[in-house]
């Protein structure tokens, strides 16, 4: 299907639409469950699951040609291609390392996007939380399209539902946007007082300053006429 379109608007994909910018939010980042204890045979400790999926219930398989997973060198075949939704690979391991995302689009005029993420296996951030069998560690993030292209625009409106079912994610990121913007907010009052602090007590230096310059000028000018005499 992506192929016959991109077919139709040709190899230039009907030019860029200056102006024009759409927005694609995603969430990414793995679920780990712990053995219970190390394997014997590779002394691995978890089972664990990277993916990148779609914020809002649709299918990004319209606009995303494929998604490259770069793993930790240690594993066999660390370069892991996904080319259909889900967009995710299971592995297992008992270490955490820095896993590098690329996501490639169907549009060939359109630059691939990088993520990275790194992998969780254990509680050590506020960000990660762990329920009685798992853990997740989850992250939510925006693919912003600048100018794209015709064929871009099509490819990105045209996206489906991905479930019927109530779409949901393992985390509740509205609530963690919300804690994010109270303590923006808060970082911001408290900022705002602290500069107002900072420029009252700057005021009564620089009082201090002229009122030391002004008995200075008349120290010296006393000084000058008690040599004139």
């Amino acid at each position: 299907m992506a192929s016959s379109v991109i077919n139709e608007f040709g190899p230039d994909s009907g030019g860029r639409i200056k102006g024009l910018t759409i927005v694609k939010p995603i969430v990414y980042g793995n679920i780990a469950k712990h053995f219970g204890k190390r394997r014997e045979e590779d002394g691995h400790t978890h089972q664990w699951t990277v993916y990148v999926k779609p914020y809002l219930n649709e299918d990004m398989s319209s606009y995303v040609k494929k998604i490259h997973f770069k793993l930790h060198e240690s594993y066999n075949n660390p370069n892991r291609i996904v080319t259909k939704p889900p967009y995710e690979l299971t592995e297992t391991g008992w270490g955490e390392f820095e896993i590098v995302i690329k996501i490639y689009f169907h549009d060939p005029n359109e630059r691939a996007v990088t993520l990275y993420h790194v992998l969780k296996l254990f509680q050590t951030t506020p960000e990660v939380s762990s329920g009685r069998n798992h853990l997740v560690a989850e992250f939510y993030d925006e693919i912003i399209f600048q100018d794209p292209t015709a064929l871009m625009q099509h490819l990105l409106n045209s996206a489906k539902p991905l479930t019927n079912e109530v779409y949901k994610h393992e985390t509740d990121i509205e609530a963690r946007k919300e804690q994010a913007l109270k303590a923006i907010l808060e970082a911001k009052t408290k900022i705002k007082a602290e500069v107002s602090e900072y420029k009252e007590k700057l005021k009564e230096a620089k009082e201090k300053i002229a009122k030391y310059k002004e008995e200075i000028a008349k120290l010296s000018k006393s000084q000058s006429t008690l040599s004139m005499t």
